[in-house]
């Protein structure tokens, strides 16, 4: 991406220059464009399922900048001997959560593809004035997280047949699960006068893992003036899946979690009491994960209430402190 010509379009207000969530273009001073895309191989045997899940993983990011989602383009790869019944699940899967979302799937494109791919671009709306980064977070502030983890484990442990029916059934709730009650909730915090400024960063937790996103988060932006700083959580404050602590001790990890291991470990420290379990679970890639939020402390109490009057059981799971070496501390 580096050796790309850079682009000077100046209605960009977010561009793949950073490690955003999703792109953000300006058409006016009230209104923005939020877009982005995903697709992915199937991570559950139940076709409708996976549908769900790709179409809430999709919208995922949207959520993630503080943006509405509108509209979606459905993208298929599908043998070209494969079920069309099969296709069909997939579909109509993914419409009912784009239904839900309120977003409305205006077409698509499909190729015939040895494996089965699925997930959506999407477009949503924002206001300029409030785009949510996944960085800017500051001294102090607080970390939100909204989902359980161990979503990659509990797959890896189901391709081997090792993983429980609870475990499958809870993994797959939370993966079709929509960030939106959890986006609205900060946005009602927003709402008030005493919150108008209080959500500093947000980001959706998925294919690098918890710490692959809190480093995200903590680098900064140096170029945008973003400067950045440490993080710190404790592993205790996590909700982890049920099942997904056996599942790491018995091995069945993920090859992204090695590879969000490998990539994020010369900046991150984990303390003495610290399991080796829940240290992959931190490394563990996620599939429609929940969001970090580095949020004021003032209104940390206020954003939690006000997402589990919608349902979502977000926990207070760390805090920002001024940057240090290394940059995430575990303890």
């Amino acid at each position: 991406m580096r050796r790309l010509p850079r682009q000077t379009d100046p209605n960009v207000v977010v561009g793949f220059e950073t490690s955003d969530d999703a792109g953000v273009y300006l058409l006016d001073e009230k209104t923005a464009l939020v877009q982005t895309v995903d697709f992915f191989t199937p991570i559950v045997d139940e076709a409708r399922t996976f549908g769900e899940i790709a179409a809430a993983n999709s919208l995922s990011d949207v959520y993630a900048m503080g943006g509405r989602p509108i509209s979606a383009l459905s993208l298929v790869g599908f043998p070209e001997k494969g079920d069309p019944e099969i296709l069909g699940e997939i579909l109509s899967g993914g419409l009912a959560k784009m239904m839900e979302a309120r977003c409305t799937v205006v077409g698509g494109h499909s190729v015939r593809n040895e494996d089965v791919l699925f997930g959506y671009a999407v477009t949503g709306v924002i206001d300029p004035q409030r785009v949510w980064r996944n960085v800017g977070a500051r001294t102090g502030d607080a970390l939100l997280f909204t989902k359980p983890l161990g979503t990659g484990i509990i797959s890896t442990a189901l391709k081997k047949g090792q993983a429980s029916t609870e475990s499958v059934d809870a993994a797959t709730q939370a993966m079709r699960t929509l960030n939106r009650s959890a986006a609205e909730a900060l946005q009602e915090v927003q709402s008030e006068d005493k919150g108008r400024d209080a959500v500093h960063a947000v980001t959706d937790i998925t294919g690098f893992g918890l710490l692959g996103h809190a480093r995200e988060m903590a680098v900064g932006n140096p170029a945008s003036g973003i400067q950045a700083a440490s993080i710190e959580l404790d592993h205790r404050a996590f909700v982890y899946l049920p099942g997904a602590l056996a599942a790491a001790k018995e091995g069945h990890l993920p090859g992204g979690l090695r590879s969000n291991r490998e990539f994020v470990a010369e900046c991150a420290e984990f303390g003495p009491g610290v399991p080796p379990e829940y240290r992959d679970l931190l490394f563990d890639p996620q599939t429609s994960g929940g969001l970090l939020v580095a949020i004021a402390p003032e209104a940390a109490d206020a954003a939690l209430a006000a997402m589990e009057r919608r349902g979502v059981a977000a926990r207070r799971v760390g805090q920002v402190i001024s940057k240090r070496s290394p940059l995430l501390r575990v303890k």
